[in-house]
């Protein structure tokens, strides 16, 4: 694949929303760009759910979020992003929508014209269902409680404006089909009749209106003419009864009487009959939230039912999707691509394709895409997508395995059993957490997918004897036990990987389900993997590989709720590993197996994206780093867990016999405190920052699903934990916990300092290109969303920045004060801006360059990790970049309470250096060095700084 047009240096990721729209980015811009950074990196911008907090609901891809701005806003930040030479990476959400039928005009049109709608086909709706009642329906899922009760209470009111009916539910206004509203303009037309007089113009108008209604073809009309022609004449019907409404006064009251006869009931009618009646002839069937668990027919992000799939598939969904993109791209304003969730389209690689050539900066040119895959252990990124690597959630787990020590696993194991009570296998909580979500927020995906399934099977002779549950079974055990996010079978084929994966499933079913009838499985990997001379006709393959396509959709949706928001709040010996992507039960990776990785990159995705935070992150990557420590020090951490639950003892609340909260989100909550509690150790928390761990804990056990969840709260769990979380930080036992805190913590951050100063400097010079999630210049703490997407204080960040670029003369004395007040982030940012500043000034070197593991020797060198990148250049020849970074710093430590940079505790450790590369200058410390039989030795190195950065120039 040929280079992008522009190809992205480093990337600074913003939030956009709330008090970050185009003029504020605009402002900001020249700090971004004296930082050193080359691209700025958009949350979604495109016309979203008014509102809305992040903008992945998208309702309207043909114009910009007005609430970001307005047009000369946006030209503002253009203009500031063209003056400072920075790019913009877009963020742009290829597979479902924002469902608000009032702010998305393609979900509206589908809510009032059903499969007779232009738009039906850019839904993922089952028009055909397993419930007879929603054929040719949609299943609203929008009640807050049982319809029958809403229908009664009086919430649901129809409304009548120039020429269209609507139905309004407190904020909610849903379309009403007007062919459909007959009953209503019908509604004592009669006696309106009489008293106007049958000869009234006004009278004969609205009775041609009628007649034309009753004429036009219904919703369920789906002949490409057919349904042409009944848009073409509502719209006339529209325009009349508008035009008639406005001109008649007295037809205008006979509507609203009309209108408030079937809001307001009386005699006979009290039970909402005639509201009830004419509500089924809608297009939608309206229903209580939890329904959707079960009966909702039109595919979703995950499991929520505000965000509806699209099928991306479709040439005509493709082009209308991608219109405001494809603008942006020819005009030179959007010069990359983040492509959220591309797990969930029907055909990613098909779609890749397609985006390339379609969305060109110029005709022979091509846009930097990048896609946000989650990888597992060992599985890599499909070679044949165009794109140009991953948002990067692959190399945040890679850095941060490198910085756990995998010696400690059995300690940690052990006491984390000892203190929640139990410690099943990893495997095994992933597989019980996909169970649940199967069978609740995803169950009616699974139902369409076995109904189909019975379908195929109904049809073949071989296989007709399976039953539907047996099917929905085998089904449902296949995707507990699927080993990736998904397979990327189409009509090309699949790889090996893809046929491991399925095979994989299939076996781990077999195992845990003996039982179970064998040939059953024998089908289904016949489904899943369909090959054209298995099937007796082309039209029985094709719907095979549909099936098997549908299915891949399924699994992803089911390992991101099962893995990453269930079983990573119920396994946490280290809470650092529980990330996206992350093997919770893999506690670390060697130096070689990072190098490796780095290879891999290097040599398939030189610009992939390389992430430590983002606003999908469970931690912040300082948080991470400071719990990596633990790995280090596991008998420091049981004696601390000891002492935290004593002197938190007597605080929880008890119900039942059951102390809550349990033992195991005790744990969590100590983990968390660990890693966010703020740098310096203060004395009072603040009530913020007590306030953010109780919704985190909030969150986290609703996540958890044991003792309460979102969907089936328990208000006492809720309560006990929030009551918990405010006693030990504010109560009167805060002083003996915060004692045994402050001490173990203050250590704990001293090392996670560190730790993450090295991540960050491996982050800058691996390859890839480092994404800067706002704020996380400085220290980074947060917690998962909405923690993570609090504001940023730009102008402290400018400030700063503007006071770093003013050193003292000794400069690697300054360092050292900088490390040795490192509390004040400011050390981060220096470290983060020399990084981005070398990148820019040598980006061939990081864009294009070697990468080469350093050998590491001596008696510390398993506390050492080094790289080289090397780019050779017309102009200034040979540029080496050499990277130093130290790690397990704990155990090298020769006083608990200081940094652990004394001289000579290294020992006898050295790096070799690159051949031919002579004097080195590290860019933070400015000091130069000079091999010796082409080594250096660590304490030269690492003297100032837990990481180095050396050029030869």
């Amino acid at each position: 694949m040929s280079a992008p047009a522009r190809t992205p240096v480093s990337t600074y990721r913003l939030q956009f929303g709330g008090e970050m729209g185009f003029r504020r980015a605009s402002e900001i811009i020249p700090y971004l760009s004296k930082l050193g950074i080359t691209e700025i990196y958009a949350s979604p911008l495109l016309a979203a759910r008014p509102g809305g907090t992040h903008g992945y609901d998208l309702c309207d891809p043909s114009r910009l979020n007005p609430e970001l701005g307005t047009t000369q806003d946006f030209e503002a930040f253009r203009n500031a992003l063209r003056a400072h030479g920075l790019g913009l990476i877009l963020d742009f959400v290829p597979n479902h929508m924002g469902n608000d039928p009032a702010a998305n005009p393609w979900w509206r049109d589908l809510l009032e014209n059903g499969p007779s709608s232009p738009y039906s086909r850019y839904f993922d709706v089952d028009w055909d269902p397993v419930k007879p009642e929603l054929k040719n329906r949609i299943l609203l899922p929008v009640l807050g409680d049982q319809y029958g009760a809403v229908l009664e209470s009086g919430q649901l009111r129809v409304r009548y404006q120039q020429g269209r009916f609507s139905l309004h539910y407190w904020q909610l206004d849903l379309p009403m089909n007007l062919r459909r509203m007959r009953p209503v303009l019908r509604y004592g037309l009669e006696e309106f009749s009489a008293a106007q007089g049958e000869d009234d113009a006004d009278v004969r108008e609205l009775r041609s209106i009628l007649f034309h209604l009753d004429h036009i073809p219904p919703y369920t009309e789906t002949d490409p003419d057919r349904s042409a022609e009944r848009h073409r004449e509502m719209e006339v019907v529209r325009e009349r009864l508008a035009s008639l409404t406005d001109a008649s006064q007295a037809v205008r009251e006979h509507i609203e009487r009309a209108v408030e006869r079937f809001n307001t009931p009386d005699g006979e009618n009290s039970d909402y009959l005639l509201l009830h009646r004419l509500l089924e002839e809608q297009v939608y069937r309206l229903s209580y939230w939890r329904t959707a668990m079960h009966e909702i027919n039109y595919r979703r992000f995950f499991d929520i039912n505000e965000l509806a799939a699209i099928r991306m598939e479709d040439p005509a969904v493709f082009d209308d999707a991608h219109e405001m993109v494809a603008r942006l791209a020819r005009e030179g304003t959007v010069t990359g691509l983040r492509l959220d969730h591309v797990d969930g389209l029907y055909d990613p690689a098909a779609y890749f394709e397609r985006l390339c050539e379609s969305v060109r900066p110029e005709p022979n040119a091509r846009l930097y895409v990048v896609a946000e895959k989650v990888l597992s252990l060992e599985e890599q990124l499909p070679s044949q997508w165009a794109v140009d690597g991953t948002t990067g959630y692959d190399f945040l787990n890679d850095v941060t395995a490198v910085f756990i020590d995998g010696r400690s696993a059995p300690r940690l194991r052990r006491m984390y059993a000892r203190f929640a009570g139990e410690m099943p296998a990893f495997a095994d909580v992933v597989y019980e957490s996909k169970k649940l979500i199967i069978a609740t927020s995803m169950a009616s995906e699974l139902n369409v997918l076995a109904h189909e399934l019975n379908r195929i099977s109904e049809a073949d002779w071989r296989c007709r004897d399976f039953t539907l549950d047996s099917l929905q079974e085998a089904l449902r055990e296949v995707a507990a036990c699927f080993p990736v996010y998904r397979t990327y079978v189409n009509q090309d084929g699949w790889t090996p990987y893809d046929q491991k994966a399925i095979e994989t499933a299939i076996a781990r079913a077999l195992r845990r389900n003996p039982a179970m009838e064998p040939s059953i499985f024998d089908f289904l990997s016949r489904m899943f993997l369909p090959v054209r001379k298995q099937w007796p006709s082309e039209a029985s393959y094709r719907r095979a590989m549909s099936f098997a396509m549908k299915f891949q959709q399924y699994t992803g949706p089911v390992q991101a709720k099962g893995v990453e928001d269930t079983a990573f709040y119920r396994y946490g010996p280290l809470l650092s590993q529980n990330e996206v992507g992350g093997e919770p039960w893999r506690f670390g990776s060697t130096v070689a197996e990072f190098h490796e990785s780095n290879q891999r990159r290097a040599q398939n995705w030189p610009l992939t994206m390389l992430a430590s935070t983002t606003h999908d992150t469970k931690r912040g990557e300082d948080a991470r780093a400071r719990l990596n420590v633990l790995s280090e020090v596991p008998d420091e951490f049981r004696l601390w867990l000891s002492q935290a639950a004593r002197s938190t003892a007597g605080l929880k609340t008890i119900l039942d016999g059951m102390a809550m909260p349990d033992r195991a989100d005790e744990y969590l909550y100590y983990q968390t405190l660990l890693a966010s509690w703020p740098m310096g150790s203060p004395e009072d928390p603040g009530d913020e920052f007590v306030e953010r761990m109780r919704e985190y804990m909030r969150k986290a056990t609703k996540e958890k699903k044991v003792h309460t969840s979102w969907i089936h709260a328990s208000d006492a769990y809720d309560v006990a934990v929030s009551d918990f979380v405010t006693r030990s930080l504010t109560g009167r036992r805060w002083a003996r916990f915060r004692k045994h805190l402050a001490a173990f913590h203050r250590r704990i951050s001293l090392y996670g300092m560190l730790n993450s100063l090295s991540q960050l400097a491996l982050k800058l010079c691996a390859p890839g290109v480092p994404d800067i999630y706002q704020g996380a210049e400085t220290w980074n703490l947060s917690l998962v969303d909405p923690d993570n997407r609090r504001p940023v204080d730009f102008e402290r960040l400018a400030e700063t920045l503007e006071a770093l670029d003013h050193p003292a003369r000794d400069r690697s004395g300054w360092l050292r004060d900088l490390l040795a007040s490192g509390v004040d982030g400011r050390v981060k940012m220096l470290a983060t801006a020399e990084g981005l500043r070398l990148r820019s000034r040598w980006p061939d070197v990081f864009t294009h360059g070697t990468y080469e593991p350093m050998e590491v020797a001596g008696s510390q060198r398993e506390h050492v990790v080094a790289f080289t990148r090397r780019a050779s250049t017309h102009r200034s020849g040979d540029r080496t970049v050499m990277v130093v970074a130290g790690r397990f710093f704990a155990s090298l430590a020769r006083h608990a309470d200081s940094l652990p940079l004394a001289d000579g505790i290294w020992e006898d450790t050295t790096i070799a250096t690159p051949a031919g590369a002579g004097a080195l200058v590290d860019i933070l410390s400015g000091r130069r060095h000079e091999p010796i039989a082409e080594t250096l030795t660590a304490n030269d190195v690492l003297a100032d700084f837990p990481a180095a950065i050396l050029t030869n120039g």
